[in-house]
């Protein structure tokens, strides 16, 4: 057996998820190589090799991967398939955007959010928003699928596999970049914080939201919010946290004014410590806390910080 990861790259620089599906890849077993795409690549190609576990990482560097465009990423991939019997990526925009492409260019079904490694060709996913885990069985020739990172622990970073650059340069007429606008803040990125404080509806509007900076600040954490609160348009949607939104797994997680409908603990169930704030007593948010506080969360924000 052969395993090809995508990595993902977040600035031209290796993304701490592509840690997460190299251990999803030794969980099936066999040669892991990992494949970094893109422009400038050279120090994520670099970070890639010190991944445990990794035997070889291709580095395909063009200009034409810039910006990993799905159309010239889906014809790497079809060109380098054929040494393979998995390829893998994390459940990302990156890899929701180009996997499901390279599937369907082979004729092979793809297994997505894959959360467990059963065997070679058994895995877990999660259904129903997460209410329910699907054991799902491949009889294809190559399995296409999609991790889940918040499934898996990251490998260590002591390894040395060797790098090789990959001639393949393939032609893209389909599509162009024209733009990208990014959120920039000093704290760490929501999908991979070890700490993340949200707020929900009840916050009542987002200026409000400045109610969880001086906690944020206090404890590191990543700010998100419930789909409740995007839709309302208190937060832009890069924040929200849920089944159609990030799916975290921090060490610990406050809930603030979040109800804790379905699809919101899809994205955050999986979380170490989770802390509800809620002034209604049977919110749902409640059942799956560890430590539950009861109260106006206009008094009890403050008083946190203060006592942070």
């Amino acid at each position: 057996m052969s395993v090809l990861v995508l990595a993902d790259l977040h600035e031209g620089q290796l993304a701490g998820a592509t840690a997460h599906v190299v251990a999803a890849a030794q969980a099936i077993g066999g040669d892991i190589d990992v494949l970094v795409a893109g422009e400038g690549v050279q120090a994520a190609a670099d970070a890639a090799a010190k991944l445990d576990g990794v035997s070889k990482v291709r580095v395909a560097d063009n200009a034409v991967y810039a910006h990993q465009l799905a159309e010239p990423m889906v014809a790497l991939l079809v060109e380098l398939a054929g040494d393979y019997t998995h390829v893998l990526a994390s459940a990302s925009t990156t890899g929701k955007n180009v996997l499901p492409r390279l599937a369907a260019l082979k004729d092979v079904s793809q297994l997505s959010d894959v959360i467990a490694v059963e065997s070679a060709d058994t895995f877990k996913r999660p259904i129903y928003a997460g209410n329910a885990i699907a054991t799902v069985k491949s009889d294809d020739a190559l399995k296409v699928i999609t991790v889940r990172s918040t499934g898996f622990d990251a490998v260590g970073t002591s390894g040395s596999a060797t790098i090789e650059p990959v001639d393949v340069v393939v032609e893209n007429s389909q599509s162009s970049f024209v733009k990208e606008e990014l959120a920039k803040s000093d704290r760490p990125e929501l999908g991979g914080a070890k700490v993340v404080i949200s707020g929900g509806r009840g916050m009542g509007n987002g200026e409000n939201f400045k109610l969880l900076d001086g906690i944020a600040d206090k404890l590191g954490a990543a700010i998100g919010a419930s789909r409740a609160a995007v839709d309302a348009g208190y937060v832009p949607n890069d924040m929200q946290v849920g089944q159609t939104g990030k799916i975290v797994a921090p060490d610990l997680y406050i809930a603030v004014g979040i109800s804790g409908a379905i699809q919101h603990l899809a994205g955050m169930k999986d979380s170490k410590v989770i802390v509800a704030i809620n002034k209604d007593d049977e919110a749902p948010i409640f059942q799956v806390a560890d430590y539950g506080l009861v109260g106006d969360l206009f008094e009890i924000l403050p008083e946190l910080e203060n006592r942070l």
